[in-house]
């Protein structure tokens, strides 16, 4: 017994630590993703869902994904916190409860499995000690009814998240009155009292750790006033075995959803990273990301000394394109002139959009002279393109040439250069093209 016991709690500690490593590993992919840009007792395995995203703004502790529970018969602690911010519009409030209801249905299936594990390792207690039938209806609801009502009460909420807060803490509630119920028989009762502790403190921190304690303390008690606080802490054979399958399938089960919720972190950093380089209007490569290339080729530079250039373009006028056809239009015209600049470059070439209607190209293995050549096949194609359907917008770009050489100091003085050139570009009257060393047109 003592061994079996013994065994519980390292199994526990184990789920604790996975818990926990869990919960640290998707706080920081949250953090991750604001920066760029779940949950009682009878649960089985969730499926990844984030929804920090979702908090309300009076809240400001941060609830994320919980791993994989199957746990016992208080029900899957299964919700994030809060609705929609104060002044989020209808079509944010209503994504964020279509994320609730899909969150509850996935709670569903995790209560009725960790339930059913649940109503093996109570149930057997019961039947030993010769339970009242009111007992076991009370069992035989909690296990294979409440999954179902919890989900109801959620799908009709205008918070669902916020519901399964409830649910929560109504599965802590009765998880407390079957500890009682089975004389806080130790392998159940630690078993119970385990899993609705970890899955609290995965889902909401310490806070919500706090609450679903207190609830699961103060229902114990008061079943355990109306038992005339009944003892009978000795687990017979009977009651181990029919505690394995929940004693087992729990960390399992967390460490199968650990590895699936990293998997889904993983791949939506890698989805995020590479949303982040592109910029949204023109399909090219943002401003950073864009600089790094210009970094790394002129790491190249100098370490090889093959040539390496820049070239700097504007859309000319593109202010008075806004101003005389709207911002619509002028969004199309970046597009257009983006689009036109994929298609002109070659493979190698790296093109990304400076800020506003400007745009930097790294040409490798390119000197002043081919650049110039490239340049001009831009220029000639813009000009000679429709930027905007509507109004037949037509357009034209000033183009500024630097080619690396050793006298540069670091990327950022080349990138001056280029600009200077395109700005004497623009001064001898747009466009045209102007490399460092002599004007051309």
């Amino acid at each position: 017994m003592r061994g079996v016991l013994g065994g519980a709690a390292r199994v526990g500690a184990a789920c604790v630590a996975c818990t926990l490593a869990s919960r640290e590993f998707l706080a920081q992919a949250c953090a991750l993703r604001r920066s760029g840009a779940a949950r009682g007792a009878g649960g089985a395995i969730h499926k990844p869902v984030t929804i920090a995203d979702h908090m309300s703004s009076s809240e400001e502790r941060e609830v994320v994904s919980a791993p994989a529970k199957t746990q016992a018969p208080a029900g899957r602690d299964a919700g994030a916190a809060s609705g929609p911010p104060i002044g989020a519009t209808p079509a944010a409030q209503s994504t964020r409860r279509r994320a609730g209801l899909g969150f509850a249905k996935r709670a569903r299936a995790t209560r009725i499995l960790g339930l059913a594990f649940g109503f093996l390792a109570v149930g057997a207690v019961l039947f030993q000690d010769g339970a009242h039938p009111l007992v076991w209806a009370a069992l035989v609801a909690n296990a294979f009814v409440w999954p179902h009502a919890a989900y109801a009460l959620a799908a009709r909420s205008a918070q669902p998240y916020r519901a399964e807060v409830r649910n929560m803490l109504v599965d802590s509630a009765m998880g407390g009155i079957w500890i009682a119920l089975t004389g806080f028989n130790l392998l159940p009762s630690a078993l119970l009292a385990a899993m609705l502790s970890m899955d609290k403190l995965s889902v909401g921190g310490v806070r919500l750790l706090a609450r679903g304690t207190a609830v699961l303390g103060a229902s114990c008690l008061v079943a355990a006033a109306f038992t005339g606080f009944a003892f009978r802490p000795a687990a017979t054979m009977l009651t181990i075995v029919a505690c394995l399958p929940l004693l087992f399938a729990y960390p399992l089960a967390v460490g199968a959803a650990t590895y699936r919720l990293s998997r889904s972190i993983r791949d939506q950093n890698r989805a995020l990273a590479e949303r982040s380089r592109i910029d949204g209007l023109s399909g090219v490569l943002t401003r950073g990301h864009w600089e790094d290339v210009v970094a790394n080729e002129f790491q190249r530079f100098c370490r090889t000394g093959h040539p390496v250039s820049l070239l700097m373009i504007d859309i000319d006028h593109f202010r008075q394109i806004n101003d005389r056809h709207g911002n619509p239009a002028g969004d199309q015209v970046i597009r257009n002139v983006a689009a036109l600049l994929r298609e002109t470059l070659r493979s190698p070439d790296t093109v990304g959009r400076y800020g506003g209607g400007e745009f930097g190209i790294v040409l490798p293995d390119t000197d002043a002279e081919g650049a110039f050549v490239i340049a001009e096949r831009i220029r000639e194609r813009v000009a000679d393109t429709p930027l905007a359907r509507e109004g037949n917008i037509r357009g034209t770009v000033s183009i500024g040439i630097a080619e690396a050489d050793v006298a540069l100091s670091d990327t950022g003085e080349w990138i001056v250069r280029a600009d200077r050139a395109l700005y004497r570009a623009k001064a001898l009257g747009r466009n045209r093209t102007v490399r460092t060393d002599a004007p051309s047109s």
